[in-house]
């Protein structure tokens, strides 16, 4: 056996753990959490009886709860897709997964990433106190297109001996964008009110941190810096990145609103 089919087949066999461990932390979180819940509003204008000059009528703000948000399965929701996309890629998928790895591209891992990272960056919105659907959409979308930037940077650069880095940064952009909204509602609340309590604010600073690793990590491989030479290497890092990530998050939000009374 080769050295390289060695690779393989651990990375096969990590795969196959990372999608169990997953699976255990989701159904964990179904079975530990408690029934905290967030709402889900829309707002929109309404005349409040009065008028102003001209007599028109006088629009004001109106807000309506839609609905109200589950959270310990909305954690759990992540945690499962990164469990589907682990333990398919190293069974039934195993076959494409490992192709793509030769040409230096996993469409799968950008796949669950745009949903599982999309799903955590509306459940970070929602803690820090946005509630609008159309803000919480505009979270979820825009993360989603930062995700895919990431395979398009993968597709577009296949044996290319010189690289095209605009779908990376066009990414970086659009990935910093719920976060500046995110960082407007966190640290522009409270006041004499207080604020959202003490674990938002490491979760902000945690996950900030970890979303961005994964802009770092594709940067030491496309320079092929130190061991990231090796794609293979460069893979195995975001799947540790994405599993501390993900657990990191749900553990905190467990922690902070999920434990039973």
């Amino acid at each position: 056996m080769t050295d390289n089919e060695t690779k393989f087949r651990k990375l096969k066999r990590f795969n196959l753990a990372m999608g169990f461990l997953h699976l255990v932390q989701g159904l964990l979180m179904l079975v530990l959490s408690n029934d905290f819940t967030l709402p889900v509003t829309r707002s929109y204008l309404e005349a409040s009886g009065g008028s102003v000059s001209g007599g028109m009528p006088l629009l004001v703000q109106a807000t309506e709860v839609l609905f109200e948000v589950w959270i310990g399965p909305l954690v759990a929701l992540f945690l499962f897709i990164s469990a589907a996309a682990h333990i398919l890629i190293s069974t039934v998928l195993y076959g494409k997964y490992k192709a793509g790895l030769l040409r230096g591209q996993n469409r799968y891992r950008w796949y669950e990433y745009a949903l599982s990272s999309s799903v955590m960056i509306v459940l970070i919105s929602m803690l820090v106190g946005i509630t609008d659907i159309g803000t919480l959409m505009l979270a979820f979308f825009i993360n989603m297109m930062m995700i895919l930037f990431g395979l398009i940077m993968e597709v577009m650069n296949e044996r290319r001996k010189r690289l095209d880095w605009s779908p990376f940064w066009f990414g970086c952009i659009a990935g910093a964008i719920p976060w500046a909204v995110i960082a407007i509602w966190l640290f522009g609340a409270g006041g004499d009110a207080g604020g959202p309590p003490t674990f938002v604010y490491y979760i902000f600073l945690s996950m900030g941190i970890f979303f961005n690793s994964f802009a770092v990590n594709m940067w030491l491989q496309y320079k092929k810096k130190g061991k990231w030479a090796d794609y293979l290497y460069g893979e195995r890092m975001y799947i540790v990145l994405s599993l501390v990530a993900k657990s990191l998050l749900a553990w905190q939000v467990f922690a902070g609103t999920l434990r039973p009374a």
